[in-house]
C-alpha cells in the first residue's frame, strides 16, 4: 500500500487526548478510505486501550457508512434494476464482513430447486404452487410472527440463515427467484402489509389492475387471493382503493420501504444513531415520486 508510513504515523495518534488533533487523524484516515479498515482492525487488536479502540470502530464504521451510501447511490442512479443487489447493500449497513457471494449461491440453490420441476406447458398457479413448495416446504422459510418488528427481520443475510423474516424480505426473495426464471411476480406496496402480484405482460398497459392476474402473500406460505381481496383489506383500514394498492410497484420504493421498517425497528430499540444513518441513506432515494 502507498503511504502506508503515513497511515502508521496516522494510527498511533489516534489515542492523543488532544482533540484538535483526533480531529485531523480522523479527517485524514476518513479520506483513506475501505483501503485503510484492514490497518485500523489490526490496530484495534494489538491495542489495549479503550479510547484509542472506541475511536477504531468509530472511524471504520464511518467509512464502512460511507461505502454503504456510495454503492446505494450509484444502484439508484444506474435505474435500481438488481432488487437483490438493493437489499444486499442494505445488508452492508449491518453487516459489512458479510461473504454476499454466499447468499447469492444460496438463493441459486433455491432457483434450482424450482426449475428442475419447472414445465412449460404449467399454468400461472401451477407455477406459483411449485415456488411456494421449494421456499416453504423444502426450504422452510416462513414469517417471523413472534418477533415481528426485530430489525433482523429486513436484513437479507439474516432471513436467509434464520429461514424467518418480514412480509417485505420474504416477498424479495420470492420475486427475485420467480424473476430468475422469466416467471413475472412483481412486489406491491400495500399499506401495513407488502405482498406480490402475478403479472400478465401482455395486459399490463392497458388493464385497470396493470395486468395482475392474482396476488400473493409471501408472508403466509405464498397464499394466493385476489383483488377483492385486497378492496376488503383497505376497507379495514378505511382507506381510499389508490391504483398504487394494486399495481407493481418499483424497486427503489420496496427498497425505501426495507429502510422505512429499519427506521421504526431502531426507533422502537432505542437507538437514534442508527435511525439517523438510516435516514441518511433514505434520503438517497428520495429522488423518485411515491
Amino acid at each position: 500500500m502507498e503511504n502506508i508510513g503515513e497511515i502508521s504515523a496516522l494510527v498511533k495518534l489516534l489515542d492523543d487526548p488532544d482533540e484538535e488533533v483526533y480531529g485531523h487523524v480522523e479527517k485524514k484516515l476518513l479520506e483513506y478510505g475501505n483501503e485503510v479498515v484492514d490497518y485500523l482492525e489490526n490496530a484495534w487488536e494489538q491495542s489495549f486501550d479503550a479510547l484509542m479502540q472506541q475511536r477504531i470502530e468509530n472511524i471504520v464504521h464511518r467509512i464502512q457508512f460511507n461505502s454503504v451510501k456510495e454503492d446505494l447511490n450509484l444502484w439508484y442512479m444506474s435505474g435500481a434494476f438488481d432488487l437483490l443487489q438493493g437489499a444486499l447493500i442494505v445488508n452492508r449497513y449491518q453487516y459489512p464482513d458479510l461473504d454476499e457471494q454466499k447468499l447469492i449461491f444460496q438463493i441459486e440453490e433455491m432457483k434450482r430447486d424450482i426449475w428442475v420441476n419447472l414445465q412449460y406447458e404449467m399454468s400461472s398457479i401451477e407455477k406459483v404452487k411449485l415456488i411456494n413448495h421449494v421456499l416453504y416446504n423444502q426450504h422452510g422459510f416462513g414469517g417471523n410472527t413472534k418477533n415481528h418488528h426485530d430489525p433482523q427481520n429486513s436484513y437479507i443475510s439474516q432471513v436467509l440463515e434464520s429461514k424467518k423474516g418480514n412480509q417485505i424480505s420474504l416477498a424479495i426473495i420470492y420475486s427475485t427467484l420467480a424473476q430468475k426464471l422469466d416467471i413475472p411476480i412483481y412486489g406491491i406496496n400495500l399499506p401495513q402489509h407488502f405482498i406480490l402480484g402475478y403479472v400478465d405482460e401482455t395486459k399490463r398497459e392497458h388493464e385497470q389492475e396493470f395486468g395482475v392476474l392474482f396476488y400473493i402473500n409471501a408472508f403466509n406460505k405464498g397464499n394466493i387471493f385476489g383483488k377483492h381481496d385486497v378492496d376488503q383489506f383497505l376497507r379495514q383500514l378505511n382507506l381510499d382503493p389508490l391504483p398504487g394498492y394494486y399495481r407493481p410497484c418499483s424497486n427503489t420504493e420496496i427498497i425505501r420501504r426495507v429502510l422505512r421498517n429499519l427506521i421504526s425497528a431502531y426507533e422502537n430499540a432505542g437507538a437514534p444513531d442508527k435511525v439517523k444513518e438510516l435516514q441518511e441513506l433514505q434520503h438517497i432515494l428520495t429522488g423518485e415520486t411515491e
